[in-house]
């Protein structure tokens, strides 16, 4: 640690924020977090990764309460990982004035070695699916939005190099859905910009997390010390 490092103890209650989604208030803190989003059992987000998630939720007017928003840390050493659920961000495109519809499909290899793209995730057994395409729509743009990804590329893995639990049973579905998000993506950067689904950031499954409804909108009465860097060095 280097002599100019501050450390400070701060009070959860001093960084605790509120913003309005949809006329409820949402509070979130460090604790809040930690136990209602990522889990008390699971690893402990640092202060950046806090405040990173909370400015993605702020930004985008996402509820993390509502499963719009996950934030995920498997153990104190790993990064934590911020990931959007599919549904939000089709939501947020399609409430766009300018959306216009979206195409979407895999990518494969039939039998006779052609390379085919097909709408939908249906395919053969005998065929093989390595890419995923999608195509998306603005009424004020003259022509779609493409983005096409090959599985190798995006499909997620193991430590051990297999693939993960979804991947390997859906593999077709995850591809179309990465491929989706994409184009989704490129085309409303002013309201999708750095919002990534699971599949992209290779997320096999989400951890579950207890919640009861009763604690959605918890306002802490415990002003819990976390140690932490100064705030000016983040």
């Amino acid at each position: 640690m280097s002599n100019n490092t501050k450390i400070e103890k701060v009070a959860t209650s001093d960084l605790t924020v509120s913003f309005e989604i949809a006329g409820n208030e949402i509070k979130l803190s460090p604790n809040i977090v930690q136990k209602y989003i990522v889990g008390e059992t699971a690893g402990k987000i640092t202060l950046q990764e806090f405040k990173f998630f909370v400015e993605l939720c702020k930004v985008r007017k996402l509820n993390p309460f509502l499963k719009e928003a996950y934030l995920i840390k498997y153990n104190d050493s790993a990064p934590a990982t911020m990931i959007v659920g599919k549904d939000a961000i089709l939501k947020r495109a399609i409430v766009n004035k300018d959306f216009n519809g979206i195409e979407s499909g895999v990518i494969v290899i039939n039998e006779a070695e052609e390379i085919v793209e097909r709408k939908g995730t249906f395919h053969l057994e005998t065929e093989k699916v390595v890419g995923g395409w999608a195509k998306v729509y603005r009424k004020d743009w003259e022509f779609p939005t493409y983005a096409s990804v090959g599985f190798e590329e995006v499909a997620g893995r193991k430590s051990n190099g297999e693939l993960n639990s979804n991947w390997k049973t859906k593999g077709a579905t995850m591809v179309e859905k990465v491929a989706k998000v994409r184009a989704l993506r490129e085309t409303f950067i002013e309201d999708l910009g750095g919002m990534y689904e699971a599949e992209e950031m290779q997320v096999d499954d989400i951890p579950k997390v207890e919640m009861p409804i009763e604690d959605a909108k918890i306002i802490e009465e415990e002003e819990t010390p976390i140690e932490t860097k100064s705030l000016d060095e983040i």
